[in-house]
């Protein structure tokens, strides 16, 4: 039996995954596994029976990784699967601000009770008078999941659409309209880009990268959008260039005060993936991949250790290393299994992530406690499980 804690409210779609084998727990003490959306975890202190962390989304800067990583909790997240909702924000979202749409909806609700409303609308649309997006340039930065849809979209919509992504992966790459031109540089789109949107993670090299320096490159009355991160636009340069008509608006899904006191800007209560569609996706997503590691020793979408896959066990038994990326992990542990009296190992695999680093062997034999025990004691290692 498994169980696992919630710390937000999570889609009853997860109940279509999980079977009788998977029990929710209120304890964080007894939770082999925890599904979270928003709740922020950088002050919880988690218990060694922690085994991994599902984010039913695609953001994790709510959780620690590293110290996560530390205690062999794997964290795991559901990449692309609130794409579309997050898209058809977005796509929205630049037609809004194209059209003023938001200003001209408060315009007619300041008039509602001008008895010649209806003679007065002629007159009074015309300060709303704005432009189409056919033909116009979008600039997407990062290519991903939502960032190519919103790229294929807008090309379909008689957009030109130009992007960058210096981690372009080959799987997103061919899944871009052909007519979707990948530029090398951010000044490329900056200089060419009537509306630029922004879908990237937030990191020590993206937060605030959207400053001074990169609006001055941008053309004179450029829409930007974010629904990325708040913390990828730089607040004070933005508000210096919408106060000087530099940038003509700015759409952002991160509402705080300091923005909200910036003229021409729409903003929304981080609505990019609140669809029952997204997370239902997003719920599922992650409780499969939470199957898979708990019952298999498989891991798909993590952010802390890398991808390791060896399918369903069809030897007698799997064991589960994760480990320190330091050199000799791997001889040190085979020296070990090497020693156990009438063990082979028919199938093993290491890969590894920045500090850290997984591996996954498959025997003639069932694993025994002994064996990783001995596993445990080798330095550097930090967590050993017994799948089979």
């Amino acid at each position: 039996m498994y169980k696992f804690k919630c710390l937000n409210n999570i889609s009853d779609a997860i109940y279509d995954v999980l079977d009788d084998s998977y029990e929710k727990t209120e304890e964080l003490a007894e939770a082999d596994a925890v599904i979270v959306r928003s709740a922020k975890m950088h002050d919880m202190e988690f218990p060694d029976r922690l085994q991994a962390i599902v984010r039913a989304g695609t953001g994790v800067n709510n959780i620690p990784l590293k110290r996560c990583a530390e205690q062999g909790i794997v964290v795991f997240n559901a990449p692309g699967a609130n794409a579309n909702s997050v898209k058809e924000m977005v796509v929205a979202s630049m037609i809004i601000a194209m059209r003023n749409i938001p200003s001209a909806i408060q315009w007619v609700k300041d008039n509602a009770e001008d008895p010649d409303l209806a003679k007065n609308i002629e007159k009074g649309k015309k300060k709303y008078a704005g432009n189409e997006i056919r033909n116009k340039t979008l600039g997407v930065i990062g290519l991903g999941a939502i960032g190519g849809m919103v790229a294929n979209t807008a090309i379909s919509l008689g957009m030109n659409v130009v992007g960058v992504d210096p981690f372009l992966s080959v799987h997103n790459a061919l899944s871009l309209d052909r007519n979707v031109k990948v530029l090398k540089t951010y000044d490329e789109l900056f200089q060419q880009a009537d509306i630029i949107t922004i879908h990237l993670h937030l990191t020590d090299e993206t937060r605030g990268m959207i400053g001074q320096n990169a609006i001055r490159k941008m053309k004179q009355g450029v829409i930007m959008m974010n629904f990325s991160r708040g913390e990828v636009v730089d607040e004070k340069a933005m508000g210096e260039a919408l106060e000087k008509g530099k940038v003509r608006k700015y759409v952002t899904d991160f509402a705080d005060p300091a923005v909200m006191k910036m003229p021409n800007v729409i903003a929304t209560p981080h609505l990019g993936a609140s669809t029952a569609e997204a997370e239902d996706n997003c719920a599922i997503m992650a409780v499969r991949e939470l199957r898979d590691y708990l019952e298999n020793g498989n891991i798909l979408h993590s952010v802390n250790y890398p991808d390791c896959s060896g399918g369903i066990c069809q030897t007698a038994g799997r064991i589960t290393v994760a480990h320190h990326n330091v050199p000799n992990m791997l001889s040190k542990m085979m020296k070990v299994i090497g020693e156990e009296d009438n063990v082979n190992i028919a199938h093993m695999t290491n890969q590894t992530k920045g500090e850290f680093a997984y591996c996954m062997f498959d025997l003639d034999s069932p694993v025994t406690e002994e064996l990783a025990a001995r596993l445990r004691s080798i330095d550097g290692v930090i967590r050993v499980r017994v799948i089979k």
